[in-house]
């Protein structure tokens, strides 16, 4: 896809209503840190569209980032942020929670995890919450580029085993330093797109 615009057009916090959204949405959900701000101003080819922050916990709200007038990324809060208190954790969860199951747009939720570790139990917490609600997450494993290519199979065969991924789940490792895996994520973000005006 060409961007010719891209802006943040709503953020929704803890007690904000959803925006009732015309246009296809597909949601990005991380843990804090996993790398969902970098990947996200990779998509885009932009600096600084999200704000990347060395300290975790930084996007406490759900950011609808309107692209090109044709479609909606959703940038969820980061979950698993140990140092905000666990009511404010438990408020984020809900938030998720809420949006995963209320948005008429959603057409596909992508899950990003860190190649490196084994997915946490926020992680497959996460990964069980879309399944529960009718979605087949995207397996976006970050920060491929600090692992050597001799590593790569072996620990996608540990995420996928953490996070009790079905056989058919996608997963795709991700560089926002090197940019690999960016083409699979666009083509797979155009498909859910296309097929939602298709289906008008």
């Amino acid at each position: 896809m060409v961007i010719k615009n891209v802006s943040l057009e709503t953020v929704c916090g803890i007690t904000s209503k959803l925006p009732d959204n015309k246009l296809p949405e597909v949601a990005f959900a991380g843990k804090s840190n996993v790398g969902k701000s970098s990947l996200i101003n990779s998509l885009m080819n932009r600096k600084s569209l999200a704000r990347v922050s060395e300290k975790p916990g930084k996007t406490q709200t759900i950011n609808f980032y309107n692209i090109n007038d044709a479609m909606y990324l959703v940038d969820l809060p980061g979950y698993g942020y140990a140092r905000a208190p666990e009511a404010e954790r438990a408020k984020w969860g809900k938030m998720i929670e809420r949006y995963l199951h209320t948005s008429k747009q959603l057409k596909a939720v992508f899950l990003l995890v860190d190649i490196r570790h084994r997915p946490s139990g926020n992680d497959k917490q996460m990964y069980d919450w879309m399944v529960h609600y009718g979605f087949s997450p995207i397996i976006l494993a970050t920060k491929l580029d600090k692992l050597k290519k001799s590593q790569v199979s072996k620990c996608i065969k540990e995420v996928k085993e953490g996070l009790g991924a079905a056989p058919s789940d996608i997963v795709i490792p991700f560089s926002s330093v090197t940019k690999q895996g960016r083409e699979e994520v666009w083509q797979l973000m155009e498909d859910f797109a296309d097929g939602a005006r298709h289906e008008e």
